[in-house]
Formats: structure tokens, sequence, C-alpha cells
């Protein structure tokens, strides 16, 4: 009989959410902690706010480099045993940043620690589509997303304003202790997978025709682009609004400038809401509007008033968290085959994007400043908005929250998914 995923009534729906949740703590804490700390490791380490943000860069440029590697791994052992190497291999790869001697080494460490980093990513959604009843898999995508932006805070918040009392390194150790609990709850917690099977017939040819499935499909390209639009704009306002705020223009102290990365509770509400959000409106009303959240967000900062400053960021991190919940859950549902290649090509895009982009905005902000890094923020909702409006369809089918909008056999899809490990067999 074929499994038909777990629902939201049961025991082990709720352990998967709050596994998930302790899993993206351990993770997306340890990826972006370093960037509650840019301005104190630029001068700690005495280097350019370009060059300090390629902490943040490079640890993405690893999680994209990384997911398709993983997804391999995960056809061949399971998504959850994938998930659990990765979640202790990036632990202690935590600890070993916080104690590199120089930029160099930190920089190399932070490059494998994102690529270790990267299993949690490529695989998570993957696994919620291969666990969680179909009916339910938007909702707790949702969740696990919503997982994430506390983690990715936690990282900030806690590294923050420790690096401003006491260095950047005893707050990053603080920060590995925090994930080094986070991940063993996520071990615990975990129920034994039922929805997939294991199998040595993974070989790079499958990943390679799940990769070629993927590409050919405009819907998935523009998803695709979705990542990498706008997380590229997302984390260049993070990277570089912190310089800002503690420079002659407020003048902030780097305890209180770091405390920005609390609107991202603004994301984890943002991105819960959209599990509701999708049924009733479609699922691209969701992402374009969440799109133009963002952007609205990203001109209230230009704002010299503080105040309008922080509420810009809230906007800006809850539109942006909106739509991202949206297509990547959007991803899962749409690939009907080589679904883990499927969504470690939206990963390797996001993560590209922050990386790249990410970094280039250091020099808009080093040179015409912050109204060129708004600027480029803008129109990248812009170009993401009008791919999102020409390419993806306006409206799917009743149940287009729930199952895939494949045409004929679409309702077959995800238990024909659940016993091929996605369609890579």
């Amino acid at each position: 009989m074929t499994w038909a995923g777990h629902l939201p009534a049961s025991r082990e729906y709720r352990r998967i959410l709050v596994g998930l949740g302790a899993a993206g703590v351990a993770t997306f804490a340890q990826l972006y902690s370093p960037q509650g700390l840019l301005p104190t490791l630029a001068r700690g380490l005495d280097v350019s706010p370009a060059d300090a943000a390629l902490s943040v860069s490079l640890a993405t440029l690893g999680v994209a480099l990384a997911v398709l590697p993983w997804s391999w791994v995960a056809d061949r052992v399971g998504r959850l045993r994938a998930m659990q190497v990765a979640t202790i291999a990036s632990t202690v790869l935590g600890v070993l940043v916080a104690l590199a001697p120089g930029i160099e080494a930190l920089l190399a460490l932070r490059l494998v620690e994102g690529m270790a980093l990267g299993g949690l990513p490529a695989l998570a959604v993957t696994y919620l589509h291969d666990e969680v009843h179909a009916r339910h898999t938007a909702a707790a995508a949702a969740a696990y997303i919503s997982g994430t932006t506390i983690g990715g805070a936690a990282g900030r918040l806690i590294a923050g304003p420790l690096a401003g009392l006491v260095g950047w390194r005893p707050a990053l150790l603080t920060v590995a202790a925090v994930c080094a609990i986070a991940s063993v709850v996520f071990l615990r917690l975990m129920p034994r997978p039922r929805g997939y099977r294991p199998t040595t017939a993974a070989t790079v040819r499958t990943v390679a025709d799940g990769i070629r499935t993927s590409l050919r499909d405009p819907a998935l390209l523009a998803l695709y682009a979705q990542g990498a639009l706008l997380m590229g704009g997302f984390v260049g306002v993070y990277n570089y609004l912190a310089f800002r705020l503690e420079g002659p223009e407020f003048g902030l102290p780097a305890t209180v400038g770091s405390l920005i990365f609390a609107a991202y509770a603004a994301g984890t509400v943002s991105s819960r809401l959209t599990g509701r959000w999708v049924p009733r409106l479609g699922r691209r009303r969701v992402l374009v509007a969440g799109t133009a959240t963002m952007a609205a967000g990203a001109l209230l900062t230009l704002s010299s008033a503080l105040p309008v400053v922080v509420g810009g960021l809230l906007v800006l991190t809850a539109g942006f968290f909106a739509a991202h919940a949206t297509a990547s859950a959007w991803v899962g549902a749409r690939a009907t085959t080589g679904r883990a290649q499927a969504t470690a090509l939206y990963n390797v895009c996001y993560y590209s994007g922050s990386a790249l982009v990410g970094w280039l905005l250091g020099y808009a902000w080093s040179g015409p400043g912050w109204g060129a890094v708004v600027g480029a923020v803008v129109a990248l909702a812009v170009l993401a908005a009008g791919l999102a409006f020409t390419v993806l369809p306006a409206r799917s089918p009743a149940r287009a929250a729930v199952t895939p909008p494949t045409g004929p056999g679409a309702v077959h899809a995800v238990p024909h998914d659940r016993r091929s490990g996605g369609g890579t067999t």
C-alpha cells in the first residue's frame, strides 16, 4: 500500500515540524551568525566591508555548491540520514571557524562549513513531500521556513551584541554551542522515515537526468530566478545596513546596531501565514505580493529617521519570506519527477544569489552609498515580479496548493515520487 503521509493530528507530524525547526536553528544560526557582527569583524581583522561580507558569501556559496551532491547522497542513504550527517558535521565546523587564526583560514573554513550546512536546505522540503500528506505539505513547508527565520535571527542576535562586548570569537563560539543543543533536539525527535526508501540505483546519471528534467520546465526556471534575485537583494540589505547604522549618519554602537536582526520576526510570521494564503489566493498572487512588499520595505530604509528605517526592514523581511516560502514550496509541488534535484536547484540559485549579490552590493555601499544598494534591491525585485507574471501560471487548479499542477496523471505524482525517490530511480 502506498504511503500517504503524516497528517497534522499525528504525533509524528508534530515531531517532524519541531525537529526540522531545531535543525533550522542549528543550520541557519551558523550560516548567518557572522552577518550580525560584520562591522566588528571588519575592524578586528582590518578588512573592508566587502571582504568581511565574504564570511557570509563564501558560506552561502558552499551551500550552493553542495546541495546537488547532497541530493545524490540522500537518494542513496535516505533524506533523514543525510540531514543528520550534515547537522553533526556543520556543528563541529562552527567551532573551528570561531578558532580560525586569520581571515584566510576563516574564509576557507566558512566555505567548507557552508558545504556541510547545505544538507538541510537541500533536503528538508523534499523530505516533507516524502513524509507529510500532500494536502498539508504547503503548510508544513511554511512552518519549516518560519523555523529557519528563527535560526537566522538567533544566530545574528546572539553574535552581534556579544561581539560588541567580548569580541567576535567568543560570540561565534556561543552560537556554535546553541547550535549543538538544537542539533541534539533534531537528532532525537525525528521519526523513522516511511515515505522514501534509499536506493543504490541513484547514480550520477540519474541525478543528471533529474537536473535536465527540471531545467526543461520554464516554470521551474522562473522559480529558481525568484530565489536568486530576491535572496541576493535581501542579504545585501542585511549585510550593509549595520554599517550604515553604526556610521556617522546614525552613530549606533555595535551592540545596538546588530539588533536590527530582530526584524526577522516579521519573516517568521509571514512565512507561516503563506500556508493559509496560498490555498485562498493562489501561488502567483502571494509570490508577487511578497515581492512588491519587499521592494516597498527597501525604499522605506532610505529614510534618515531611524524608526522608519526599522519599519522598512520589517516590511522588507515580511515580504521576502512570504515570497521565498511560496516559491520553495511551489518547486516541490511542481516537480513530479526528480524532486530532490528540482529542490536542490532552487537552493543552488537561492544561495548563489546570496553569495554573489550579497558580496557585490558591498561595492555599491562603499561607493555611491545606501541609495545604490536600495536601487539595486528594487531592480532585482522588479525583475523577479516580471518573470513571475510572464512565466508562472496565474491560477492553478482547485487543489493547486496541494497537488502538483502537471496535467494528466498529476494526482498520482506524489505517491509515485514517494516510492521512487523523487523520480531519480
